[in-house]
């Protein structure tokens, strides 16, 4: 009698998961639906373009090439 009760126990709280489960996957596929143009997580691995700056000033040459790569790397062999 035990192991009945311990069977369906087990079975009630595995469709409890689920039913849990299934309703929380409805509210966010909601949550989706209702801004599907937005940003799923704003913020997370952007940056915004305002505070970026040059890598170099614009007034300023760029350094000139290694000397290695400047007349070629096959001239010594």
């Amino acid at each position: 009698m035990e192991t009945i009760i311990t069977v369906f126990v087990i079975i009630a709280m595995i469709m409890l998961g689920v039913l849990l489960i299934h309703l929380l996957n409805a509210q966010h596929n909601e949550r989706i639906a209702a801004f599907h143009y937005s940003d799923a997580l704003a913020g997370v691995g952007r940056r915004s373009r305002k505070s970026r700056q040059p890598a170099s000033p614009p007034d300023h040459p760029s350094s000139p090439p290694h000397p290695e790569h400047r007349d070629g790397a096959a001239k010594g062999a």
